[in-house]
This record gives C-alpha cells, sequence and structure tokens, in this order.
C-alpha cells in the first residue's frame, strides 16, 4: 500500500502542476483579451504576439518544470503549449504580411519574428518525425527569449527603401531564416548529443559559467565611474534614441546598478574559478563548491534582472554628457535584457542537467541517432545557407551593380557558410563523429548569431536596415 502512495505522488503533482501553468496562462490571456476588448483592439500583432510569448513561455517553464520534477508529463503539455504558441505567431506572421502590404523580411523587427516562427516549426517537426521529445528545452528558451526582444524592437510599418523593393529580398531573407532556424535546431541536436555521449557535466558547469561570464563583462563595459550603468536615453514619444551629436548617442546613468553588475559577475565568475581550481590540483571536492557557486549566481541574476527592470523602465536619470535629466527605457536596451534573460535560461538548463541528467538520458534517443539528426539538420541548413548567399549577391547586382561588395553583413554570412562547410567536409572525407562533429555544430551557430544580431548593431554597412 505504501508503494502505491508513493508511486502515486508523481503522478499527482505532476496533475497539479501541469494545472497550476495551464490556469497561469488562461489567467494571462483572458485578462489581455478584457484589456483589447476595452480598447476596442483585439486582433492586432502585439496582441498575437503576447499571446506566443504567454505560451512559449508556458513551454519553457514547463520543460524546466521537467527538470526539477522529473515529471514526463510536462514535456508532453510542454509540446501543445508551443503548437499554440506557434500558432498565435503564425497569426502574428500573417498580420504583419496583411498591413505591410510586403512579407515581413525587411526590418530586424520582422526578421526575428519569421526566425522565431520557423524556430517553432522546426520543433514541433524534429518533435514529432524523430521523437527528442525535450528538444524544446533548448529552443523554447531561445524562442522566448527572441519573442521578448521582438517586444522591445522598433514594430512600425515604414515605406520599403528602394533597395528593399525587389522579389528577390523575399528569397533572400526567407532562406535566411529557414537557414538559421535548422542552424538553432542543429545546435539544440548537437548539446543533446553531447548529453548522450556522457561527456561530463563540469564540462557543460565551465561552458555555461564561459557563457555568463562574456554576457556580464560585456554589460560591466556600461559601468560608470560613478558606480552606475549607462544607458541609451529615449524619446518614449517618439519611440526613438536621442543623439548627443550626430552619430553619438545621448547617454543617462542608472545610480549603483553598475555596482550590482559587477557583483553579479564576480558570481557566476566564481564557479569557473573552481572549475579550473578542481582540474589543476585534482581536487574534486570542488566541484561541490562550483555547483554551489553556481546556484547562488543564478539567484543573483534574478536578482540583477529584476534590478535592471525596475530601474530601467521608464525611469529618468541624470546624463554625462548635458546638463538635465532625461528618459530610459528597457526598448532603449533589448540585448541588455536579452542578455540577462538568456543568462538565466542558459543557467536554467544547467541546473536542469544537473539535478535530472539520468532522465534527461532517459528521454533522448541514442547518441548514434542525435548525430545522425545534427548531420541531417546541417545537410539542410548548409543548402540553404547557399543558396541565400547566391540571391543576396543577385539581389546585390541588381540593386547597387557589384555582385560582393564585402559588407559586415556578407563577410560573416561566408564566414557562417565556410564554417559549416568545413563541418560537411570533415564528416564525409575524415568521417567526424560524435564530440568533434557536434562542437563544430555548436560553434557554427555562435557564429550564426553573431551574424544575426552582432554584426546589425555592431559592424554597420549595406545592411544596416536589417
Amino acid at each position: 500500500m505504501a508503494r502505491a502512495s508513493a508511486d502515486s505522488q508523481p503522478v499527482s503533482s505532476g496533475n497539479l502542476l501541469t494545472v497550476l501553468v495551464s490556469l497561469a496562462v488562461v489567467f494571462l490571456l483572458f485578462t489581455a483579451f478584457l484589456g483589447a476588448v476595452k480598447s476596442g483592439d483585439v486582433y492586432t500583432e502585439q496582441n498575437l504576439l503576447y499571446a506566443a510569448l504567454i505560451l512559449y513561455g508556458a513551454a519553457t517553464a514547463l520543460y524546466l518544470g521537467f527538470g526539477v520534477t522529473g515529471i514526463p508529463r510536462y514535456v508532453h503539455v510542454a509540446s501543445i503549449a508551443t503548437a499554440l504558441g506557434f500558432l498565435f505567431n503564425t497569426l502574428a506572421v500573417g498580420h504583419r504580411w496583411y498591413i505591410s502590404g510586403h512579407p515581413p523580411f525587411s526590418s530586424i523587427y520582422e526578421m526575428l519574428l519569421c526566425f522565431v516562427w520557423t524556430l517553432a516549426a522546426l520543433t514541433i517537426f524534429v518533435e514529432r518525425r524523430y521523437h527528442v521529445q525535450v528538444i524544446g528545452t533548448v529552443t523554447m528558451p531561445l524562442a522566448t527569449l527572441s519573442v521578448i526582444l521582438i517586444q522591445l524592437l522598433p514594430s512600425a510599418v515604414r515605406p520599403l527603401v528602394p533597395a528593399l523593393q525587389s522579389t528577390w529580398l523575399h528569397i533572400h531573407v526567407s532562406l535566411a531564416m529557414l537557414a538559421y532556424a535548422a542552424c538553432a535546431v542543429s545546435f539544440a541536436l548537437a548539446m543533446m548529443f553531447l548529453i548522450q555521449d556522457r561527456i561530463r557535466t563540469e564540462t557543460f558547469l565551465a561552458a555555461t559559467s564561459a557563457f555568463l561570464v562574456s554576457v556580464y563583462i560585456g554589460i560591466a563595459s556600461r559601468f560608470d565611474p560613478s558606480g552606475g550603468l549607462r544607458l541609451i536615453a529615449w524619446d518614449a514619444q517618439g519611440k526613438q534614441e536621442i543623439f548627443f551629436t550626430e552619430k553619438a548617442r545621448l547617454m543617462v546613468v542608472i545610480p549603483e546598478l553598475g555596482w550590482m553588475f559587477f557583483l553579479v559577475l564576480a558570481a557566476v565568475l566564481a564557479p569557473l574559478v573552481f572549475y579550473f581550481w578542481a582540474r589543476l590540483n585534482k581536487v574534486e571536492s570542488a566541484m561541490i563548491w562550483a555547483n554551489r557557486a553556481f546556484f547562488v549566481g543564478a539567484l543573483l541574476q534574478v536578482v540583477g534582472l529584476s534590478a535592471f527592470i525596475l530601474r530601467a523602465r521608464e525611469g529618468v536619470y541624470h546624463s554625462p554628457q548635458v546638463e538635465g535629466t532625461f528618459a530610459t527605457s528597457l526598448a532603449a536596451s533589448p540585448f541588455i535584457l536579452a542578455g540577462l534573460i538568456g543568462g538565466l535560461f542558459a543557467s536554467a538548463l544547467y541546473l536542469l542537467l544537473l539535478w535530472r541528467r539520468p532522465d534527461l538520458e532517459r528521454m533522448l534517443p541514442a547518441e548514434e541517432t542525435l548525430d545522425v539528426l545534427t548531420y541531417k539538420t546541417i545537410g539542410i541548413a548548409f543548402p540553404l545557407l547557399t543558396l541565400m548567399i547566391a540571391a543576396g549577391a543577385y539581389w546585390a547586382n541588381r540593386t547597387w551593380g557589384s555582385y560582393w561588395s564585402w559588407d559586415p553583413k556578407e563577410t560573416w554570412a561566408l564566414i557562417t557558410w565556410l564554417v559549416y562547410a568545413g563541418y560537411l567536409h570533415m564528416r564525409i572525407t575524415r568521417g567526424w563523429r560524435g564530440r568533434r562533429a557536434a562542437y563544430f555544430a555548436i560553434i557554427g551557430f555562435a557564429v550564426v548569431l553573431f551574424t544575426f544580431f552582432g554584426v546589425t548593431y555592431l559592424l554597420p554597412g549595406l545592411h544596416a536596415y536589417a
């Protein structure tokens, strides 16, 4: 009798937590619906994206809930939430297409909207076709983060500049979004392969900590000598950044927030220090302290994110450049917010692996299957990347009279192509399998992220509008 009672408890808990998440989704959607009815605008792009965000977020929460509890039912319900989020995402893409009069490919906002749609579609396909049930553990946090970022980017529909008034734009960007989403799925499959290939959990700790350190070093670059954090001033009425000179943005300083993020940086660096201490001195017990420090760092990340949202959301602060106070906004720093949330997702995924690795391994296909799926996915992505570059070159020649101008976006698209070409070359000619191939797929997706986001904002060129 005691055994039966113990066996039924996880199922009961699974029902209870599933119901709680479902009720939260229904409550948020119903509240949003009432607000939309009151305002008179129900079927709008922002409402559709908000619904997609709630459902993608619910899927993410359920996948992470599986990591905490080990209840497989969460994965099945998360898959349903993903499908419903995909439905609203599809409606948002269609609405954007309708009101703009052209496919939504003309800005970083529209491209990201289509990227999330494609990523969700491929997630559902891989789940159903290849039975990789937990692939959403990686792809849904990425989708959720992307929709949050979409909400902060300028979304106004503007007339197309002459360079974008071409059918080849639609072909070029469609191929890019399909290719990048396939690269994201290959990244998720490669990460799952490493889990099944019995790579040490400590290695994941080191990689995750290194990623977090890079995120917070980037944020710390905004540190002000007064101890505050420098953010871009924001014109709420015009919904745009304020410029100090023609090319220099006006900055404001949020007091004490800089010290806060230095504290978080130290916290996420600590596990990496413990890791190297354990490796260099052969002290395995140091890994216990590394994992404890990682958990503390995750908690401090929550504090840092909360402080950033509370202080940066429509705050008014002094500028070190001119007299007076100016507003800032989360929309003025979308990539800082994305980095903070992305760091939290990465931390949660590592904790999921730390606490529930045996459960994950039981639910994942064999490593050989994951290795082949990664290869097949890149086998799809690479021709898409090739056609994307070819279509872009033809479009560039018709628009600017040159097939190739070594624009930063073109250069990094070529680098992305070369990375994946290297993967296929080494696999076909040298027989690369297993971990080396998985590392290649992970590096390739990192290059994709820089090509998509980093080049757009750090290396402006002819693709500055994208």
